[in-house]
């Protein structure tokens, strides 16, 4: 049996569709499961239990250049890739017109989504672009959706634990054998109204360097590297900043911290995914729709919300949120 998934972008997305992957393998032995995605997140799938080939489509670069002959020729080759053997299921995960025209460019018969769900992008084309369109409930999690979506698709229940099957790979760098726990710090997001106060960062990183803790900042851009060194200059000598790293890089340090505390980002999803202990925050009322939830199996992974009338959670509901979950021996 052969399945291709389509799940094109962005990172967040990508992390909240792995288990489909993990639910298909445990019902269907032997399933070769295949994955098409945008470059920049293909590292991350080449780390994840039960998929076969990551096929990657540059959509983004070939925009800048779609007249000329050499995106034309990669075109031609990625169709002659996505068409080289039949699937017995083409999943489109997306719901966008551009991933539900890559299924239809596959061999075999394609499933996606028929509606909407409250705060996720949808196009309307993508139902009627795919052999059978499955209805989902409007007000679901991220992780849930695609999960209901692959269940119905192939005629099975969803249940049992959610499982990401993200693997790590810790190297012997000084960082993974510092007597001291690590905590990361995932500050940056490609929305500036996601973002916690840096003065927080700052008061929550003395707090932890003085109970023991060491504190990375991962950062990715002139923005957040410029952040990254405010905060950890602020914070003192138990607080370092990261090298630009790809996301294969970022999962094997992330793998080595003993806690994550982040704003809403692809980078927290990554924690949730490693089932590290983990403090997500929320400036607005979203985390049912991407947030760690228990009826996901996160016993050590908690969303804060901002309350009424706060621009953002406090200091002292995220301190008091990560102490409820932090690891047993660092107390």
């Amino acid at each position: 049996m052969r399945v291709l998934i389509v799940k094109l972008s962005s990172l967040g997305d990508v992390i909240h569709a792995l288990p489909v992957v993990q639910d298909i393998r445990a019902r269907f032995a032997g399933v070769a499961i295949d994955w098409v995605v945008e470059p920049a997140f293909a590292p991350l799938l080449r780390r994840v239990d039960g998929i076969a080939e990551v096929i990657e489509l540059p959509l983004r670069r070939w925009r800048k250049a779609w007249w000329t002959a050499a995106v034309r020729a990669e075109f031609r080759r990625f169709r002659q890739r996505l068409r080289r053997e039949p699937y017995d299921l083409v999943l489109d995960l997306q719901g966008l017109t551009k991933s539900a025209l890559v299924a239809r460019l596959a061999r075999g018969r394609s499933a996606g989504l028929a509606n909407r769900t409250e705060g996720s992008s949808f196009e309307a084309p993508a139902r009627w672009l795919v052999d059978r369109a499955i209805t989902v409930p409007t007000r679901v999690h991220a992780l849930d959706r695609s999960r209901l979506l692959a269940a119905a698709a192939l005629g099975y229940a969803v249940e049992g634990p959610v499982r990401f099957g993200l693997r790590a790979v810790q190297r012997p760098i000084s960082e993974f054998v510092d007597s001291r726990p690590l905590m990361v710090f995932v500050h940056g997001t490609s929305r500036d109204d996601k973002l916690w106060p840096e003065a927080h960062w700052i008061a929550l990183g003395r707090r932890l360097a003085q109970a023991g803790w060491r504190i990375a900042l991962p950062q990715a851009g002139a923005v957040e590297q410029a952040r990254a060194q405010r905060v950890a200059t602020a914070i003192g000598s138990a607080c370092s900043v990261w090298p630009p790293l790809g996301l294969d890089q970022l999962v094997d340090r992330m793998s080595a911290a003993r806690g994550v505390i982040g704003v809403d980002s692809g980078l927290s999803h990554i924690a949730v995914a490693l089932d590290l202990p983990h403090v997500q925050l929320y400036n607005v009322a979203t985390a049912w729709r991407t947030g760690p939830q228990p009826a996901h199996g996160n016993q050590h992974q908690l969303s804060i919300e901002a309350s009424s009338g706060q621009a953002a959670p406090s200091l002292e509901s995220v301190w008091t949120a990560w102490q409820s979950v932090q690891p047993p021996f660092t107390r």
